[in-house]
């Protein structure tokens, strides 16, 4: 009978839960309000800074070149949203960009616009154009909701599906790392929930039309993951055992969607 009502919980919370994305106008699941999410977002991205070592732009030109990419891909998707009748979509985000000292090659976006750059990213990104293709594709993530969908899987599996109030009041600890692990931040969580193949795409997709919009080369989307293909050394699974594209079906599909991408592309004007 407890598992009979379980899978009648979990059937009606999907039936419930679903909404329509206004990126890509499919249904998805998504149990918690991005009210919600946005305010645990800015107490844990304010928890994050304050315990790891924030490289100041007023001093670091790479500190400053993520904050200048930053701007510039969110003003671009500010006018996307803007194009396409959907700015209040947008509702609740403030804009953060900040590059954090860590070996780590990682980047990554929690709701409301917290975005964060590992510095162990900049030697494999090497130039602006490459860089604003990583931010792009992470604050693709946030937008399309794919970590509100990954926490409201989490929630389903592993807290019984609970309110996010109700799991962050009981379970604290659980729910944080829950957070961390849905939005990939941290690297000790304990647990993973890797984005689907398709989740990736998508952000690659509109990751790179963000790029256009910004006034970078969407094309160096193709040699930055040649140089993260060169960088893993081979230590990755193969691509039928991942939920990730492994890097060279990864680059086809990029090279499909260039030309779509390159409509927007307007280069930034050198002065």
């Amino acid at each position: 009978m407890t598992r009979i009502l379980t899978t009648l919980f979990v059937a009606a919370s999907f039936t419930i839960a679903c909404s329509t994305n206004p990126l890509t106008k499919k249904s998805q699941l998504t149990l918690l309000p991005e009210s919600e999410l946005q305010a645990m977002g800015t107490q844990q991205y304010q928890q994050f800074l304050s315990t790891n070592r924030v490289v100041s732009p007023s001093n670091n030109r790479d500190a400053e070149m993520v904050r200048r990419v930053g701007q510039r891909i969110t003003r671009a998707v500010e006018t996307y949203y803007a194009q396409n009748g959907i700015s209040d979509k947008l509702s609740g985000v403030r804009w953060e960009y900040n590059l954090v000292d860590d070996k780590a090659v990682n980047a990554w976006c929690m709701p409301g616009g917290k975005i964060v750059v590992y510095t162990g990213l900049l030697p494999i990104s090497q130039n602006e154009a490459a860089l604003a293709v990583v931010m792009g594709h992470e604050v693709s993530h946030a937008l399309l909701q794919h970590g509100n969908q990954r926490m409201s899987q989490g929630l389903l599996q592993q807290l019984g599906g609970v309110a996010l109030s109700v799991a962050v009041a009981n379970k604290p600890a659980e729910t944080q790392n829950l957070f961390l692990a849905a939005y990939g931040a941290g690297t000790t969580v304990g647990i993973m929930l890797p984005f689907s193949r398709n989740q990736e795409l998508e952000a690659d997709r509109f990751g790179l039309i963000w790029t256009a919009m910004a006034g970078y080369n969407p094309q160096e989307a193709i040699p930055l993951w040649e140089r993260m293909e060169a960088a893993s050394q081979g230590q990755k699974p193969p691509e039928f055992l991942s939920t990730h594209p492994s890097e060279g079906s990864r680059i086809e599909q990029l090279q499909r969607y260039m030309p779509e991408a390159m409509k927007y592309y307007k280069p930034i004007a050198k002065n």
